[in-house]
């Protein structure tokens, strides 16, 4: 790994060279620069990750939010929820997910209105497959158009699993 004074050391010899010594004390002044230079290029290189126990595979983790608020009647109720989790999340994630209640708030970016609401949490640990986007898709067009629902909230994030 090229350091930060093998870096410098080489540029004052190129600039000497074609500039002559007195265009050396300019870059004393920019050797700070260099040095924010020299660590860009070692944090541009991604790092792979290997997990932990040796049971693990790498997965994908997405989480999503449901608010439980359906417009113009009572909150989603746990018979509701379980109904659609059967036919659709069970559908898509035959391998099993976690689901747990939660209290949300949320910023309408329509109104700027603030809601707090009820919230039924989806965690789902799965293996990177081509047709990964569309079942999450697809669970989340679902719940919104069942439940007359804005949106859905969605993180995931790569992580290391074992079932």
């Amino acid at each position: 790994m090229t350091g930060y004074f093998d870096v410098v050391r080489g540029v004052k010899r190129s600039v000497t060279r074609h500039f002559g010594a007195a265009s050396r004390a300019g870059l004393r002044l920019a050797s700070p620069a260099l040095l924010l230079l020299a660590g860009c290029t070692e944090m541009t290189t991604p790092q792979s990750y290997q997990c932990l126990l040796p049971t693990e595979q790498r997965m994908l983790v997405a989480e999503l939010f449901f608010g439980r608020d359906v417009p113009g009647r009572e909150p989603l109720s746990e018979a509701e929820w379980e109904t659609f989790a059967a036919e659709i999340v069970t559908a898509n994630f035959p391998d099993g997910f976690t689901a747990y209640n939660g209290e949300g708030q949320w910023r309408n970016p329509a109104t700027g209105g603030i809601s707090r609401q009820p919230t039924k949490i989806l965690l789902v640990a799965v293996k990177r497959t081509p047709d990964l986007a569309a079942r999450l898709s697809t669970v989340i067009e679902a719940y919104k158009r069942r439940f007359r629902q804005q949106s859905v909230g969605l993180v995931t994030r790569d992580s290391c699993a074992a079932f």
